[in-house]
């Protein structure tokens, strides 16, 4: 699969366990940079099927997810926000499964972003039918911070209530991106 992305046009991924804001601050960041935000394409895969996920399903939802990651950075401005990306689905197929597909580390290795932004656990859990593992989000936590600090692209963690998170995330993107 190989990414359609224009020149101008940065990538930030916003990742981290479940229930950790990924999709409110991605929102929120389109709205703040006038830009387009790519959704979880996980969430209505899974609202779809009529049985249980298997790990079969994460390749097809890896597929998935960068496809619709290509069609939105076309309509994008400047920055393209990413409510998730493959480091996600690496993690998450790791820690149900024990294993990752080698397909989802291939893209991994070759998609390119231009930061991260890792949520904390440090906000309520709210219940949610999608949602597994509501005592081991910092045991997940920890495994992405991990991942980042072994991978070469910047990261910022965020952290804090809502209004302190949204700051840090605008301000580690216009450090990133605005000269």
């Amino acid at each position: 699969m190989n990414s359609f992305s224009p020149p101008s046009v940065k990538k930030v991924a916003v990742i981290g366990p479940e229930c950790t804001g990924k999709s409110e601050l991605s929102a929120f960041l389109a709205t703040h940079f006038q830009t387009e935000w790519v959704p979880e394409y996980a969430r209505g895969y899974i609202n779809k099927l009529v049985r249980p996920y298997t790990q079969d399903d994460l390749l097809t939802i890896a597929h998935g997810q960068l496809r619709i990651e290509d069609e939105f950075m076309r309509d994008s401005n400047k920055v393209l926000i990413c409510d998730t990306n493959l480091y996600v689905i690496k993690i998450w197929s790791e820690f149900k499964f024990g294993k990752c597909d080698d397909e989802i580390l291939r893209y991994i290795s070759t998609r390119k972003y231009d930061l991260y932004l890792l949520t904390y656990v440090d906000i309520p859990w709210q219940e949610d039918p999608q949602r597994e593992h509501p005592t081991k989000r910092q045991e997940l936590y920890d495994i992405y911070l991990r991942e980042m600090q072994n991978q070469q692209v910047p990261f910022v963690e965020i952290k804090g209530e809502r209004e302190l998170r949204h700051e840090l995330a605008v301000k580690a993107i216009e450090k990133q991106f605005v000269s």
